[in-house]
């Protein structure tokens, strides 16, 4: 796609959005149509759906820039926060927040807790995967990595729930399977302040971000500090992540399929990578959520949506990859 499509594609977004996520509101389990807000009743479920759409646009714009970020900083394509593990380490350290009833004292204490579970999981899963000779990680030991702390990080999580009540248990499992039911609007603005800040920092590393992905050493000597900016963009993927678990739960493969379709669509300049991934993301979750709610009589968790998009575009790029790698071995 040349430089003017890219930029058309730009300005029709920001309004396609709109009224994308303007059509979300006509569907949910009260019927599909705009609720009558001469009724109170009418009100109420149009005060949900608003706060279930936000909801699902912050979180997929949150793990859609994350997914950018960790594919820059990782050199990785296949890098996502599902895929390294790095939401089951937010979604332990939520649990454990919620089974402990400091989510009761204060809002802030979810996001917190999952973010300290998140960040102590990508520490693991880097050093895990770490060249012994100091070499650059290989997508296959990242992947590995993220897949075994993942599984650890959820074995933890089911025995918390096997010693919790009936209650904890019935609301932490369906947490886990990813929702956006409707939160309280503390919460909301508690998770929506890191995701604002991350994406405020990602955009403004954006420059350096390009820089990192032709390698640590080109970046250096292009005047990039390295180090500093992985382990910054590191932190602020981290926190989006966290800040989008502890809102909405597991939710998979929504940080891989946007950044490679925005990718696609305005390239690779992280300067409208980014802006684009968030809306993309955004756009993903809050139609899934709408689906999900909409499709059958029982509401269908919004991750299990996800996956069931995501999945198979995963094994078609994790496939497509091998094939190029065996090519250049032949």
């Amino acid at each position: 796609m040349n430089n003017k499509n890219r930029r058309l594609w730009v300005w029709w977004l920001a309004p396609a959005a709109l009224a994308l996520l303007a059509a979300c509101l006509l569907f949910g389990a009260a019927g599909f149509g705009f609720p009558d807000t001469a009724d109170p009743g009418g009100r109420l479920i149009l005060q949900l759906r608003l706060q279930r759409v936000a909801a699902g646009f912050l979180v997929g714009a949150a793990l859609s820039c994350a997914g950018v970020v960790f594919q820059a900083l990782l050199r990785n394509p296949l890098a996502e926060p599902y895929v390294l593990g790095v939401s089951g380490g937010a979604a332990m350290g939520a649990a454990l927040a919620i089974l402990a009833g400091l989510n009761a004292l204060s809002v802030f204490f979810l996001p917190g807790a999952a973010f300290i579970g998140a960040l102590l999981t990508l520490g693991l899963v880097v050093r895990l995967a770490r060249d012994p000779g100091g070499g650059a990680h290989s997508v296959y030991s990242l992947i590995l990595s993220g897949v075994i702390v993942s599984a650890i990080a959820s074995s933890m999580l089911m025995f918390c729930i096997s010693v919790s009540s009936d209650t904890a248990m019935h609301n932490i499992l369906w947490w886990m399977l990813g929702n956006l039911e409707a939160k309280s609007p503390a919460l909301l603005l508690a998770a929506a302040v890191p995701v604002v800040i991350g994406f405020a920092g990602a955009w403004l590393l954006a420059g350096d971000l390009n820089a990192l992905t032709l390698g640590s050493d080109m970046a250096h000597c292009l005047g990039v500090r390295a180090r500093f900016c992985l382990a910054l963009g590191l932190i602020l993927a981290t926190a989006m992540t966290a800040a989008a678990v502890s809102l909405a739960g597991l939710i998979g493969f929504v940080g891989l399929v946007v950044p490679h379709a925005a990718r696609s669509l305005v390239g690779a300049d992280h300067r409208r990578l980014l802006p684009v991934a968030a809306i993309g993301g955004g756009l993903l979750l809050a139609v899934c959520d709408a689906a999900a709610r909409s499709l059958m009589e029982t509401e269908i968790p919004v991750g299990v949506i996800t996956a069931f998009v995501g999945g198979p575009f995963f094994l078609i790029l994790l496939r497509s990859r091998s094939r190029r790698r065996a090519g250049w071995n032949v």
